[in-house]
């Protein structure tokens, strides 16, 4: 009979011995798999890259955040003294069309009053540059956007051109009495209308007398959507540019 029971305890032992560690591994793989789960959603977490995709309204919101920010950055930096005259990205030259005007005031002696009148043109874009944010800020809120997310995953500038190309016949409306109003206020006729009155009492040339508002208007927003753009790259590319929680989850969301 006692031969029957050692190897029959054994087998037993063995069994239970063997089952042990099957559910010991299986508790240190499941283990594993918890702590690998953790470890990335705490990742997701961190990089704003979670699995749980972003809504349009979210995408939407977070453009709108961009923009808002860049255009009041934008703003402030062509607002300043010097913004558009000393900056070389957004100087206002003497008007092209009219470049034979200068030549030629400038070949009589009046080259210190085209200097004057071109930074008086970069004064009046300055000026102006002071009350567009809220220009800006009304048509980036007035926006629907139904391609946020090819929006978000586009071109660096792509809310920039896409506020540029859905917005710009309005913002020039609006813009225009804005800069208008600058011009007078930084005298820009005073220094033009020697120039241009003494250019056209010179015999056989073609009188020229451009839309100054127009011109001024045209530089001012192409100078203003350039600083834009560099906002929105910064946004796009250096995540301590995300100062809100919205920006950091719409644009930590993009994969570089």
């Amino acid at each position: 009979m006692k031969k029957y029971i050692f190897p029959t305890l054994a087998l037993l032992i063995l069994t239970i011995t063997s089952a042990s560690s099957q559910n010991l591994q299986q508790r240190a793989e499941a283990a594993k798999a918890a702590a690998k789960a953790a470890a990335d959603k705490a990742q997701n977490a961190k990089s704003g890259t979670g699995k749980t995709p972003l809504s349009n309204d979210q995408v939407i919101t977070g453009l709108k955040d961009a923009l808002t920010i860049g255009t009041n950055n934008s703003t402030g930096i062509a607002s300043k003294l010097d913004g558009y005259y000393k900056n070389p990205k957004l100087f206002i030259p003497f008007p092209p069309e009219a470049k034979e005007v200068k030549s030629r005031v400038d070949a009589i002696g009046m080259k210190s009053q085209t200097d004057k009148f071109v930074m008086t043109l970069n004064r009046a874009a300055e000026e102006a540059a002071k009350n567009a944010a809220p220009v800006f800020i009304a048509a980036v809120k007035g926006m629907s956007i139904g391609d946020g997310f090819t929006i978000l995953k586009g071109a660096d500038n792509a809310a920039t051109q896409y506020l540029k190309d859905n917005t710009s016949a309005e913002l020039i409306q609006k813009f225009t009495p804005i800069v208008k109003a600058a011009i007078d206020k930084v005298e820009v006729t005073k220094y033009w209308k020697p120039i241009i009155t003494k250019y056209n009492k010179i015999p056989m040339v073609q009188k020229q007398n451009p839309d100054l508002t127009a011109y001024v208007t045209q530089k001012a927003m192409v100078g203003l959507f350039m600083l834009i753009a560099e906002e929105e790259l910064k946004i796009r590319k250096d995540p301590a540019a995300r100062v809100t929680d919205i920006l950091k989850n719409v644009f930590g969301s993009i994969i570089n």
